[in-house]
C-alpha cells in the first residue's frame, strides 16, 4: 500500500486471484460472528485476509489454503478496528508509541494533529516522516493546522498559504483544522477562508473548535465551511450541532471527560440516529490511557444506554465515512484494510485479539512484539543540545500583572502585591515566579503565577506549545538548578526543591517527547502529578497546565513568545524582553 490505503494494480490482481483459488489467503478467520456496520447486524461468516486487506466475507471457505493461517473464531465476536478521529499524539508520548499502545486496546487508526511537526521539522522532513508512519501496522493520518493556537514571534514563517496548501494536498492529510482561530474567520480573515475552501475542494472536512458557540455562531461557521466539532459540553449542545448538520465528536479526555454526561443527556432526549456521532479522547495524558483509548469510550457509551451496535459504529464506521475513507476503513467487508478486533462478548469492547493491517498486534491476550518504523535520529529529533546559559540577571521579575489559574487551563490576570524582587518568594504567599524563555535564549517573559504551586522550589520544562522553556517556582536558585539538570538530560521536565532534584522526566525526542514505553511514561506522569499535589498543585492535569500556558484559544490571559497577551482583546499587555 502507498500512503496508508492505496494498493498497486499488481496487489489488486493478487487479491482477486485469492477469490479464484489461484492464490491462498494469508489468514482465514472461520466461523466468525461479525458486526456488519451497514445492516447493523451480527452475522456469521468466514473472513479471508490477503496480507493487509480483507478480500472476502461470506459463507464460503477458500479453495486454496496453502500456507494460510487458520483461526477458528467460534464463540467470539468480530468488530472493525477502532478509529480515534482527533488525536494529539505529543502529550509527552511520541506518535509511534501512542499508536502501538492504542492498537493493543483495539484502536488501529489515528487521525493526528500535525502541530508539533511545524515546530520540530521543516516541511520536507515532516512529509518524509509521515510517509514513514504509513509503514506502521496502525493507520496514521494527519490534520493540516491553520494556526499555531498561540502568539508567535513570526507566525507567517510557519503558517502561510504555500505551507498550508502543501499540507492540505498531502494524501496522508485527511482534514483541515482544528480551527482554533475561528474568531479571526468571523472577523473577516479571507486568507483563512481561502484555506478552508481549498480544503473542501480537496474533499476533506474541516474540524472546528467551537466551545460554547451559540446557534448563530454555529450557523455562520457552517456557512463558512466547518464540517465537524468536538467541543460540546452538554447534551443540548450536541443536539444543536447535529440539527445544523455537523459531524459531532463526543469528548472523553483527561482535561474534559464529558462523554458519560453527554451520552446520558442525549439518550434522555431519545436520540434516534447516531450516524453523525463519533467519540474522541482528544489528546489524553499518558495515565489517562492506561486502559486504552476508544475501547473505553465504547464501554462508557454502552453503559450509558447507547445500543452496542451504534457504539461500535461511532468508534469505527462513522469516523471513516466522515473522512471519506469508508472504502478503506471502519468496516469488515471486502476491500477494507484488515483492522479487526476479536471480542469475548458483544458488549466487551476491549479485544482479546487485534489485527492491524492483517498483522497480529494482540493474539489470545498476548501482546505481540512490534518493530519500530520511525528512526528519530534520521530526522534530527534528538536530545536537546543547548549552547547558551540561563543567567541570574534573566531572573529579574518586575511586571505588575501575573496569571491566576482558575482551573487547569483557564487563567485570569491579577495585580501582583507580593515583593517579587526577592530571590525566594515566601511560602505563605500564593505567588510563584513564572519565566518563559526562547529555546535559543533570544527573548524572555518574566511574571508570576498563582495556583500552580505554593511550595515547590522550581519546575523547568522544555515541554510547551512551542518548545520554548518554562520555569515555575518559589526559588531562583532552584530554577537555575532545574535548568542545569534539564540541559544535562537533553530536555524534559525537572522538579527541584531546596537544592535537590525531586523528579525528572527526560523528553529526549526534541525536548517534547518521551523515547520509551508507554508503560514507563504512565508511571512517570503519575509521579509528576503526585509530587506536584504535595507541593500545592490543586487541579487534576498538570501536563495540560504546562502545555496550555501560551495557548491563546483559551481565556483570559496567556504568556507567549510576544509577551503577556489579553486573549479577548488580542492585545499584548507587556511585551517580551530581548535577552
Amino acid at each position: 500500500m502507498e500512503n496508508g490505503y492505496y494498493w498497486r494494480n499488481r496487489e489488486l490482481r493478487q487479491q482477486v486471484s485469492v477469490i479464484d483459488g489461484t492464490d491462498a489467503p494469508t489468514l482465514l478467520l472461520k466461523n466468525s460472528t461479525y458486526l456488519n456496520v451497514y445492516t447493523k447486524q451480527w452475522l456469521k461468516a468466514n473472513i479471508w485476509i490477503a496480507n493487509d486487506r480483507i478480500v472476502y466475507v461470506g459463507e464460503n471457505l477458500p479453495e486454496n489454503l496453502d500456507g494460510t493461517e487458520i483461526i477458528d473464531c467460534e464463540g467470539q465476536y468480530l468488530v472493525p478496528g477502532y478509529i480515534e478521529p482527533h488525536a494529539h499524539p505529543f502529550q509527552l508520548y511520541n506518535p509511534e508509541e501512542l499508536a502501538n499502545h492504542a492498537a493493543r486496546f483495539g484502536t488501529t487508526t489515528l487521525i493526528n494533529d500535525n502541530l508539533m511537526w511545524h515546530f520540530l521539522l521543516d516541511k520536507k522532513k515532516a512529509f518524509s516522516m509521515i510517509e514513514d508512519f504509513s509503514k506502521s501496522p496502525v493507520s496514521m493520518f494527519w490534520w493540516a493546522r491553520f494556526d499555531s493556537q498561540t502568539t508567535l514571534q513570526d507566525e507567517e514563517s510557519l503558517f502561510n498559504t504555500e505551507e498550508v496548501l502543501k499540507w492540505i494536498n498531502h494524501p496522508s492529510v485527511v482534514q483541515g483544522g482544528e480551527l482554533t482561530s475561528w474568531p479571526s474567520l468571523l472577523a473577516g480573515d479571507d486568507r483563512l477562508l481561502y484555506w478552508i475552501q481549498e480544503t473542501k475542494r480537496q474533499g476533506k472536512p474541516v474540524e472546528g473548535h467551537l466551545p460554547g458557540a451559540s446557534e448563530k455562531t454555529l450557523t455562520k461557521m457552517k456557512l463558512l465551511g466547518v464540517s465537524a466539532d468536538h467541543e460540546s459540553m452538554t447534551g443540548e449542545e450536541v443536539l444543536r450541532r447535529l440539527r445544523l448538520g455537523y459531524q459531532v465528536g463526543l469528548r472523553y479526555s483527561s482535561i474534559r471527560p464529558d462523554l458519560p454526561k453527554l451520552i446520558e443527556e442525549i439518550v434522555a432526549e431519545n436520540l434516534q440516529n447516531y450516524d453523525n456521532l463519533t467519540m474522541t479522547t482528544d489528546g489524553g495524558t499518558p495515565a489517562f490511557y492506561e486502559n486504552g483509548l476508544m475501547n473505553r469510550c465504547i464501554e462508557i457509551a454502552i453503559e450509558k444506554g447507547v445500543p452496542a451496535v451504534e457504539a461500535y459504529r461511532m468508534a469505527s464506521y462513522n469516523a471513516a465515512r466522515h473522512f471519506r475513507m469508508d472504502e478503506q476503513l471502519g468496516s469488515i467487508a471486502p476491500g477494507r484494510i484488515a483492522h479487526i478486533n476479536i471480542l469475548k462478548e458483544k458488549e466487551a469492547p476491549r479485544p482479546v485479539s487485534v489485527l492491524a493491517k492483517g498483522k497480529w498486534i494482540v493474539k489470545d491476550d498476548v501482546n505481540q512484539e512490534l518493530s519500530p518504523v520511525i528512526d528519530w535520529e534520521k530526522y534530527g529529533i534528538n536530545p536537546l543540545s543547548i549552547d547558551w546559559e540561563l543567567r541570574e540577571e534573566e531572573l529579574q521579575f518586575s511586571l505588575p500583572v501575573g496569571l491566576n489559574m482558575v482551573n487547569e487551563v483557564i487563567m485570569k490576570p491579577y495585580a501582583i502585591d507580593t515583593d517579587i524582587t526577592l530571590d525566594e518568594i515566601p511560602a505563605e504567599k500564593e505567588d510563584a515566579f513564572l519565566l518563559m524563555i526562547d529555546k535559543n535564549g533570544k527573548w524572555r517573559v518574566n511574571t508570576t503565577i498563582r495556583g500552580f504551586t505554593n511550595q515547590l522550589g522550581a519546575i523547568a520544562t522544555s515541554y510547551s506549545t512551542t518548545g520554548d522553556f518554562v520555569f515555575i517556582g518559589k526559588s531562583k536558585s532552584d530554577m537555575l538548578l532545574a535548568w542545569k539538570r534539564m540541559k544535562e538530560i537533553g530536555g524534559g521536565i525537572v522538579l527541584v526543591n531546596k537544592g535537590e532534584v525531586v523528579l525528572e522526566i527526560p523528553l529526549t525526542l526534541g525536548g517534547a517527547m518521551y523515547d520509551g514505553s508507554m508503560t514507563e511514561l504512565i508511571e512517570k506522569e503519575k509521579q509528576l502529578k503526585t509530587v506536584l499535589e504535595e507541593f500545592g498543585y490543586s487541579f487534576n492535569d498538570p501536563v495540560y497546565s504546562l502545555l496550555f500556558l501560551s495557548s491563546t484559544h483559551l481565556p483570559f490571559i496567556r504568556i507567549t513568545q510576544q509577551g503577556i497577551v489579553d486573549v479577548k482583546k488580542k492585545e499584548i499587555l507587556f511585551p517580551a524582553t530581548m535577552c
